[in-house]
């Protein structure tokens, strides 16, 4: 399947006043590489999102920002500092005996002294979190699917076209493969007239035995088929349900190394000509292919 490995998406969940903020990009890379960001005291979720990534992205960087916000009117709890109130109490309290003081200690006292209670910070609900964040991610994941899909769409067709014109390459070459033979009869016969000035009368039996040889180790036969078994395989991993991008890097160069034997052994211009047009157009295919996932 042709995907492309550049996309961008972002999501927003909210709850109970608790609002979760998703952005994934997504680039080029050999390999899965992921860059995760999320406030640090929620760290714990990364392994999740690392998770949700595997499971839709073979290939590629992919860059995950989250923002935590919570609005929600949770009452605010206090923390009463029982050690420091008894020792304002006892404190106080020697204070008005020991200068005779009248009346108690009062609790207007004890809260002039500042510090006996204390307001805690509501911890946002963690479970919470995880299912918005959860919730967040696979959404951005889902539309970043469908936009490299969309691309890799626009892709294909492209790489179809370059492909199908790979295999017209190949099969002008086998062509004029087919007549190499008596390419090399008439060379040799023109050869031989140049050298002996016409006055030597050759065997044409010997001269056919000759090109026939030349032929033979000019043969590409092998190459012929195995760079058709190429393009048969590029087009079905174009269609297939796999992640293509990896197998089709591979295809290139296989493709490359059959041309660059075509092209040593066959000795033939015309051949040559069109092997050079050939890796001009799997250069472009090469292009194209390094942003398939």
């Amino acid at each position: 399947m042709i995907k492309s490995m550049t996309a961008y998406a972002s999501s927003q969940e909210a709850e109970n006043g608790v609002t979760v903020s998703v952005e994934i990009r997504c680039y080029n890379s050999r390999h899965l590489d992921t860059a995760i960001r999320l406030p640090s005291a929620h760290t714990t979720h990364e392994d999740l999102v690392r998770q949700l990534i595997g499971a839709h992205i073979d290939r590629g960087r992919v860059e995950v920002r989250a923002g935590i916000e919570d609005d929600s009117e949770a009452p605010v709890s206090f923390l009463l500092n029982e050690p420091l109130a008894d020792g304002y109490f006892e404190t106080l309290s020697r204070i008005r005996d020991r200068y005779g003081l009248s009346g108690p200690v009062t609790l207007d006292h004890l809260l002039r002294a500042g510090g006996i209670i204390e307001s805690k910070e509501t911890d946002i609900d963690t479970f919470l979190v995880k299912k918005l964040l959860e919730a967040a991610v696979s959404r951005c994941l889902e539309n970043i699917d469908r936009m490299r899909e969309a691309e890799g769409n626009a892709m294909a067709a492209d790489l179809s076209e370059r492909i199908d014109r790979i295999g017209t390459y190949i099969a002008d070459i086998e062509s004029r493969a087919g007549e190499l033979t008596e390419i090399y009869r008439d060379r040799l016969q023109d050869r031989i007239g140049r050298l002996t000035g016409g006055m030597v009368d050759i065997d044409p039996g010997r001269i056919a035995q000759e090109a026939a040889f030349l032929a033979d180790k000019s043969d590409i036969s092998e190459e012929i088929t195995r760079a058709n078994s190429h393009l048969e395989q590029f087009r079905k991993r174009m269609d297939g349900p796999e992640a293509a991008g990896k197998p089709l890097n591979f295809l290139l160069q296989e493709f490359s190394r059959e041309f660059n034997t075509m092209g040593s052994k066959a000795g033939n211009a015309e051949i040559s000509h069109i092997i050079v047009s050939a890796k001009t157009e799997l250069e472009k295919i090469r292009e194209q292919v390094q942003n398939v996932e």
